[in-house]
């Protein structure tokens, strides 16, 4: 599989899947930044955000376009997107998002990632 592929597959594991899916990929030196209003609003570790992902408050119906990938170095990889989604209770939501990874022995981990509301 593409590395385009694996990170935007992991990508939208953030937006579907749960605490398991946060703590597997997010890298434990990473930050995430949140502009919208509640409980993510600000800057966060991953435990705060793994927290969170739970299935009452999961994203439905994403649609991913404008997908793009930077590889700045072969261990470092940036991709950006524009998001369309819903929350459980349909309430949409679409955002411009940006997130950088690092290649671990593991595998692809998230180390910075922020999105901005349209």
């Amino acid at each position: 599989m593409e590395t385009k592929d694996k990170l935007f597959r992991i990508e939208e594991g953030f937006w579907l899947s749960g605490k398991d899916h946060f703590l597997a990929h997010v890298d434990e030196k990473a930050i995430l930044a949140f502009p919208q209003a509640g409980e993510m609003h600000g800057i966060h570790p991953r435990e705060d955000v793994a927290e969170t992902a739970t299935l009452t408050n999961r994203w439905r119906n994403l649609k991913m376009t404008s997908r793009y990938l930077l590889m700045p170095a072969d261990d470092v990889a940036i991709v950006s997107y524009r998001a369309d989604v819903s929350r459980n209770d349909g309430e949409p939501y679409s955002a411009l998002v940006s997130s950088a990874y690092i290649r671990r022995s593991t595998g692809w981990k998230l180390t910075f990632h922020q999105h901005s509301p349209v």
